[in-house]
């Protein structure tokens, strides 16, 4: 059997390395299905002038002949015979096929299952983009459009009985799923969502539901204003989520790998012949255009640390999991082995677990072990929906109706895509676990370092009197402690963009630094101070002052990236593959972003001249 593998190991044997202006934590890192979005960019025009050296260099690391050998091979095999089992090979093509040349009828199996689709609905093939829901005909809105069975959903369920679609309690598959790291995992992956902590009765119920029905729009991160309200929550020694690893990148929990977790179930039923969930496995796609697989150069081309860091850090885990799950199954009885006999490969492992990053779903469900209500599924036909911040559907649990529906939130016209909303989040996350970005992206956002230096060079650059970022009075340390900018475990990841534009802490820290009068900085809430819109709370120089600082950050995020807008619009119109292309497009959206940013506080700074200026005159 031919094996073609070329995707994953490259990002590993060709580390990239940026230095610069950017957070030295990953962002957090998300969820489910695939997408097909419209990108719009445009050119730029003139932006403000700083000089700026600039702040990054690229280095790849040379080739490692060990990263190499260990994924050469993709299926190295054993004791079974291919009559029992599924090879794991995947392919590394563009266009990625389905696992089977002629899978099974996915919409018949999902019906004689006892599930439902819309008659209205059909699959559409969209080549390179996947498949997806579409509308045959007119829809009104509140159709109820798929409906799953509860058996159908693909989930880990451990059971010392092993029936009904669950697998044996200390099983070697139950054993190598617990060796993920990150088990202790709590919810908070979806709009509405459930927190089940002991220690916080309060929030056992859902946060928004309706008397009869809890709504599931998205298997995604919450806004960063629900992220602040609950964080302090969530900061135990051993943080449950990916949330606790954004804001406190030196605990390095693996926030992402709850998707390797079901992923090796994934691969579980995919290995073995007869799997119930063949129908849908077959149907998956052979492989996925996101980070993981892209070359070392195409890595490389994305420019952006946060993202990169992520990227390989993701592939360490996967080659350093591969050697460890090669370990504990050497001498499993071929009878119990969890992929009938099959070595399991980095490759292999990230195709799984991709396919769930970029699927599956989080719902209500049964307490786990780890005590949330939340479940990770992979929903067949439901999980071909469309992302769109705008949907025109949504999924909904019903009490005492154990089925998933999906249901249309608008009439639905001919030929339209049935659409979800996956959440509220950052390019960042789309494309490291969906492989798409959206643009116009309104909770896009670039991250950067609360780093003094920076900052004293940044408000000088843009005209300000000699500032103290580096060396503040005893008065601000109090209030840069108080926004946890400084001292033991300050969390230094600030935000530029995104629906807030400016990050609240770092625009309070600018403020009580540039500020002229001491008593009127110390006597304002630090919440007013954290605020970007309204008055100037500490006068119209301190404010101009700030947002001009702001301004030149982002032109020294600017200067951070290789290349320019126009080259990057250039190199879009070449023949390209389809990973540089995405890479390129989403270091576009992050410089438009910026650009956007930039004019809107540059707006804001001419409104406070025209302010100061009336009042001398006064």
């Amino acid at each position: 059997m031919a094996e073609f593998w070329t995707g994953l190991p490259n990002p590993l044997r060709t580390p990239v390395r940026l230095d610069g202006p950017y957070s030295c934590g990953a962002p957090a890192v998300g969820y489910p299905l695939f997408s097909r979005p419209v990108f719009a960019f445009r050119s730029n025009p003139d932006i403000p002038v700083v000089v700026a050296s600039r702040l990054v260099a690229m280095a790849s690391a040379t080739s490692s002949k060990a990263l190499l050998a260990a994924t050469a091979g993709l299926l190295s095999s054993s004791t079974s015979s291919l009559v029992h089992r599924r090879p794991l090979t995947c392919s590394a093509s563009t266009y990625h096929p389905r696992l089977a040349p002629y899978p099974p009828d996915l919409v018949r199996w999902v019906r004689r299952e006892g599930g439902f689709l819309h008659p209205e609905l059909r699959i559409a093939d969209g080549g390179t983009d996947g498949f997806g829901l579409v509308a045959a005909g007119h829809i009104p809105k509140g159709t109820r459009l798929v409906a799953l069975p509860e058996h159908l959903p693909l989930r880990l369920r451990w059971s010392d009985g092993a029936i009904g679609g669950a697998d044996r309690s200390g099983s070697p598959l139950f054993e190598l799923v617990n060796r993920v790291p990150g088990n202790a995992l709590r919810s908070l992956f979806g709009a509405v969502f459930w927190i089940d902590l002991e220690e916080h009765p309060s929030l056992r119920t859902p946060l928004l539901s309706g008397s009869s029905k809890t709504v599931i729009n998205a298997p995604a991160a919450q806004s960063s204003d629900t992220v602040a309200h609950i964080l302090d929550l969530l900061l135990t020694p051993h943080p449950p989520t990916f949330l606790s690893f954004l804001f406190c990148p030196s605990h390095h929990v693996a926030e992402e790998l709850w998707a390797m977790r079901l992923g090796l179930k994934l691969l579980h039923e995919r290995a073995k012949s007869g799997s119930f969930w063949w129908p849908y496995i077959s149907n998956l796609p052979e492989g996925f255009n996101i980070p993981i697989f892209f070359s070392g150069e195409d890595v490389k081309n994305i420019q952006y640390a946060p993202v990169i860091h992520q990227v390989n850090k993701r592939c360490r885990f996967l080659l350093d999991f591969e050697k460890m799950a090669k370990c504990m199954l050497e001498d499993v009885d071929p009878e119990d082995h969890p992929f009938c006999g099959q070595d399991v490969t980095s490759s292999s492992l990230g195709w799984a677990m991709s396919a769930v990053s970029s699927r599956a779903f989080r719902l209500h469900g049964e307490t786990l072990q780890d005590g949330s209500g939340d479940v990770p599924m992979l929903l067949p036909l439901i999980d071909m929906c469309n992302h769109s911040f705008h949907p025109n559907a949504l999924i909904v649990q019903e009490e005492n109706n154990p089925d998933t529906l999906v249901v249309s939130e608008m009439s639905i016209e001919k030929d339209a895509p049935i659409t979800l909303n996956y959440g509220c989040l950052s390019n960042d996350l789309f494309l490291l676990d969906y492989g798409f970005v959206m643009s116009p992206n309104p909770y896009d956002h670039v991250e950067l370092k609360y780093d003094a230096i920076l900052l004293d060079a940044a408000s000088v650059a843009m005209g300000a009197a000699a500032s103290s970022f580096s060396s503040p009075n005893d008065w601000q340390k109090e209030i840069l402690s108080q926004l946890n900018l400084l001292g033991d475990g300050a969390l230094l990841k600030v935000n530029l963009g995104g629906l807030e534009l400016v990050d609240g802490r770092l625009l309070a820290a600018l403020r009580v630094v540039l500020a002229e009068n001491m008593e009127t900085a110390r006597q304002c809430d630090v919440n007013t101070l954290k605020s970007l819109p309204g008055e100037a709370p500490l006068g119209l120089s301190t404010e101009t002052a700030a947002l001009r600082t702001v301004i030149a950050l982002g032109v020294i995020a600017l200067q951070h990236f290789p290349t320019k807008l126009m080259d990057d619009e250039s190199i879009l119109k070449g023949n390209i593959s389809d990973s540089m292309k995405l890479a390129v497009q989403f270091r576009m959206h992050k410089k438009s972003m910026i650009i956007d940013l930039m004019r809107e506080l540059t707006r804001s700074v001419k409104m406070l001249s025209k302010e100061t200026l009336t009042a001398v005159q006064s």
